[in-house]
């Protein structure tokens, strides 16, 4: 039986009788097409480009789901931006309030969200509402990506909010290695971002993996060494293998009660990753990402997968999201081939 058709069987009349299997994911997808806490345009269009690769793929994998679709804020890019070390940030609040509040629904009815997302900003909301939905459960978080994304209004050199989001969660502001002195209305709005769901931190930094960062700044670093995050290379794992990478990964959230994984597509070599707002050189491989998530979501802690940062303008043929869609299906596959 093929997947899909095992996934049909599975939903159909036969799903009463396993409504209560103990490790059913009840998959949803939600499509977040935010972009305002990118640095480049056109991240808001990287779902369509999801799809369209299907369609080039010939795959009925958005047959097969009922999407969410979250409302973004991106109508704040035409008002002009009044916050240099946190651009947006107003609309931010606006759509991170609005991720938060659908991925808790879908947790408390006990769904597994499958996010596509625009820019990265917006996982701190899924993270957020993981947490609200559960908050006697420690949450670790699995982070595919090139980047850190622990910058916070006072160390960003950028100003662009998604490089944020862990550090939301985390609910630092990092002021051992503060360089902008962020005006008082950001301030406020960053506060009240950070206590989206609750004026606790969402996690622990000691709760993070990294996986393929290898383009920090010393303010992130700085909170990488105090706290011993732990970084999986893109060396370890050609050294080491995936699947071996996989289970040290899961082995530092050992004592977890639930995992999210988020993968940032630029964790993919920039040869690979043209269609995406910041490609980064000596990335995972498409085989290797596909691996890599297919290994880790097999665990049955993992309540939430997402993947993000797809930009179809900056590729005219539309091969980023073409090897997004590759990595989408399978992780999604293994997900439902371990039911």
């Amino acid at each position: 039986m093929t997947t899909f058709a095992k996934l049909n069987y599975e939903l159909s009349e036969y799903k009463p009788n396993i409504i209560n299997y103990p490790f059913m994911r009840k998959i949803k997808l939600v499509e977040v097409r935010s972009e305002i806490a990118a640095g480049t345009r056109g991240a808001s269009l990287g779902i369509d480009a999801l799809k369209i690769a299907s369609l080039d793929k010939k795959s009925n994998f958005f047959t097969k789901f009922d999407p969410i679709n979250v409302p973004d804020a991106n109508n704040y890019l035409w008002k002009g931006n009044k916050h240099p070390h946190a651009k947006y940030i107003d609309g931010v609040y606006q759509v991170l309030k609005n991720v938060y509040s659908t991925v808790e629904s879908l947790r408390l009815e006990k769904k597994f969200p499958i996010v596509l997302a625009g820019d990265h900003s917006t996982a701190a909301g899924t993270i957020m509402g993981i947490k609200a939905a559960n908050p006697d459960k420690r949450l670790g978080v699995i982070w595919i990506d090139a980047h850190a994304d622990l910058h916070t209004p006072y160390t960003t050199p950028s100003g662009n909010m998604h490089g944020m989001p862990l550090a939301m969660c985390i609910h630092t502001d990092n002021l051992d290695c503060q360089v902008n002195e962020p005006e008082e209305l950001t301030i406020q709005y960053w506060e009240k971002i950070k206590n989206i769901g609750g004026e606790y931190p969402k996690i622990n930094p000691e709760d993070i993996v990294f996986i393929s960062v290898r383009d920090t700044e010393e303010p992130e670093d700085h909170l990488i060494s105090k706290y011993g995050i732990r970084n999986f290379t893109t060396e370890e794992v050609r050294q080491k293998g995936v699947a071996n990478i996989a289970q040290q990964a899961l082995d530092v959230l050992k004592d977890c009660d639930q995992i999210y994984i988020s993968f940032d597509v630029d964790s993919m070599d920039s040869s690979i990753s043209v269609g995406t707002g910041t490609p980064v050189p000596n990335g995972l491989t498409v085989e290797e990402a596909i691996q890599l998530n297919a290994e880790l979501i097999k665990d049955k802690r993992v309540c939430c997968w997402e993947i993000v940062e797809v930009n179809p303008t900056l590729d005219t043929e539309n091969l980023m999201a073409e090897n997004a869609f590759e990595v989408l299906e399978a992780t999604t596959s293994s997900l439902v081939d371990n039911f």
